[in-house]
């Protein structure tokens, strides 16, 4: 089986949250199984620069301007990279400039990533034709979309990492993207007056995935679903709505051999766990105590985190 992964980020390469790591983790798994999973990624400085022996597949033009398209290796991972500098070669992070303010083009720099994963489903790659594109988050999404829209023959997989992005822009700029007029309709890309890319992904999909069996459901729930529940409702009807449990690549996230733990451990021998608790007592300057209870927690800043709870927890903890 032929499967594209596209997305905006691979671990070790470019990496702001989870994502990373489950695009790197699971084309691994699916090789290792037997199948040709291959990920497609913009060409961001870090995935330019370090991806080897970069062959040329072809030239495409695009409503964002001429791309080349290359094909590489980064370890065992086949991938295609984008090139074009004019959308990725740019300072700050992939989404957000160094004052962190969204590129006002994000529609483009991310609708050229599922035009590309569309064109690869058509047969740009004379060597390679993709039967399976599986589009992660909205950056990816409007690969669904193309695919419908263009009658390509590959089954689209759309997998939601985080509903809290949805990638929304003003609906304009479907002019600009290649896509029909009429897919700009509640019963595709239009959401509260704005263009979803998140919301393209689901609807154009022929099968979408949480990052959890109680993510699927919890997404359901209009507190969660950050405005798409009734859409996720109807797909979950339909039968067209799961979950699978993220895993972990143990050759790279393992207490066993990280060499960042000050005490390895395994499941089998927790002993060095307090050990570590000591360590980190010291580097922050607390009591070394192995009967007080510490906490942590690593995140991003945001309420989506639960932040907001753990303040509120505070005083009784």
């Amino acid at each position: 089986m032929k499967i594209l992964h596209v997305s905006a980020e691979f671990f070790p390469l470019v990496k702001t949250g989870g994502l990373a790591d489950v695009v790197a983790a699971l084309s691994a798994a699916q090789r290792q199984h037997g199948s040709d999973a291959r990920v497609l990624l913009p060409g961001f400085p870090a995935i330019i620069n370090q991806a080897t022996d970069k062959q040329k597949v072809t030239t495409l033009n695009t409503y964002a301007g001429e791309i080349t398209l290359y094909y590489s290796q980064y370890q065992d991972t086949p991938m295609y990279i984008i090139d074009a500098p004019h959308l990725y070669q740019r300072e700050g992070s992939p989404y957000h400039d160094g004052y962190n303010n969204a590129y006002h083009d994000n529609y483009r720099r991310f609708g050229v990533l599922g035009f590309v994963a569309a064109e690869l489903a058509r047969g740009c790659d004379s060597l390679w034709q993709a039967e399976i594109v599986h589009a992660h988050d909205w950056h990816a999404a409007l690969a669904c979309a193309y695919l419908a829209a263009y009658g390509y023959p590959a089954r689209c997989m759309f997998t939601i990492h985080n509903i809290a992005y949805q990638g929304l822009f003003s609906p304009h700029h479907i002019h600009e993207l290649w896509l029909p007029t009429e897919f700009y309709n509640v019963n595709g890309l239009e959401f509260y007056g704005q263009l979803s890319f998140m919301k393209a992904g689901l609807f154009y999909a022929n099968h979408t995935n949480a990052v959890s069996p109680t993510y699927a459901k919890e997404i359901l729930d209009p507190h969660y679903a950050n405005g798409l529940d009734g859409l996720l409702n109807q797909l979950n009807q339909e039968q067209r709505l799961s979950g699978i449990l993220n895993g972990i690549d143990t050759a790279v996230w393992s207490p066993s051999h990280d060499k960042l733990l000050a005490h390895k451990y395994s499941a089998r021998s927790l002993k060095n766990k307090t050990k570590n608790k000591l360590a980190i007592q010291k580097l922050l300057g607390l009591a070394q105590q192995t009967e007080q209870p510490l906490f942590a927690v690593v995140s991003r800043m945001t309420r989506q985190k639960g932040l907001d709870l753990i303040l509120e927890a505070l005083p009784d903890l």
